[in-house]
Formats: structure tokens, C-alpha cells, sequence
């Protein structure tokens, strides 16, 4: 008596489930990248926005001190105010390129890039995010009156 023989068509099957979990562990790891390198890309994303909004109020403290004397108005000192700001945030690792600052009498506006390396999406050619945040500040006077734009 003969045991039981296998066929072609059981052996077309051969590998299929290495195959499947092949796929399912790339689907895994790019699942994993995402929920990794967005965590990542959201932190960052904070980080900069508290990085600009500090700068920004960094750069409206420089006040204008002859017209302040001179007339009592509170205006901002618009080159003192891009020193400033540009010196925070190179500070903080910002390179020149990303640092966008526009400053006037009355309020300084800064915009910063910065590029957030990713730790696992690398694995599929995503390196980098880039992220991008502006903030503003206006002078105030005493506790409750802020300056007009």
C-alpha cells in the first residue's frame, strides 16, 4: 500500500504564507514609521512655533528709547528688533536660510523652516519633514493696553 501522494497543486502553495507575513511586517514598519515620525514631526512642529512666537517677543522688547523719551511713544526699533530675533533662533540651531523676520514700529513677525529628520520612514526614502511656524508680537504698555498695529 502506497502513503498519500502529494500533487502539483499542493505544492504551488509552498511559501505563499512567508510571503504574506514578508508583506504584513513591511505594512507593520511603515505603520510603525508613521506613528513614530509623526509623533516626531508634531513635536517639532510645536517646538518651532515656540520658538517664533519667543523670538518675536524677544525682538519687540527693543524699543525705539529717543522717540519713547523724546515724544512717550512706545515704537519698536525695527533693526534692533531683526538683530534680536535672528540671534534667538540661530541660538536655538535655526539655520539663516530659514529665518524670515519682518519687523516695523509697531510689530515683529517671524517665521521659521527647520527640516525634522525621520527615524523609521527613512526606511522607505521619506527623510525629512519640513516644518514651518510664524509668530507676532506687539508692544504693550503697562499690564492691559497693547500697541496697535
Amino acid at each position: 500500500m502506497k502513503g498519500p501522494s502529494i500533487s502539483s497543486d499542493d505544492r504551488d502553495d509552498r511559501g505563499a504564507a512567508t510571503v504574506f507575513l514578508v508583506g504584513f511586517a513591511v505594512v507593520l514598519l511603515v505603520l510603525a514609521g508613521l506613528v513614530v515620525d509623526g509623533g516626531l514631526a508634531i513635536n517639532a512642529r510645536q517646538r518651532v512655533a515656540d520658538d517664533v512666537e519667543q523670538a518675536a517677543r524677544a525682538g519687540s522688547a527693543h524699543l525705539d528709547e529717543d522717540e519713547l523719551r523724546a515724544d512717550g511713544l512706545v515704537r519698536i526699533d525695527p533693526v534692533a528688533a531683526r538683530a534680536a530675533t535672528t540671534r534667538f533662533l540661530r541660538a536655538r540651531g535655526y539655520p539663516a536660510g530659514g529665518i524670515r523676520v519682518q519687523a516695523t514700529p509697531n510689530q515683529v513677525t517671524v517665521a521659521a523652516t527647520l527640516q525634522q529628520k525621520t527615524a523609521l520612514l527613512s526606511l522607505i526614502f521619506v527623510d525629512d519633514f519640513t516644518i514651518t511656524a510664524t509668530g507676532t508680537a506687539r508692544p504693550a504698555v503697562g499690564i492691559i493696553q497693547e500697541v496697535a498695529p
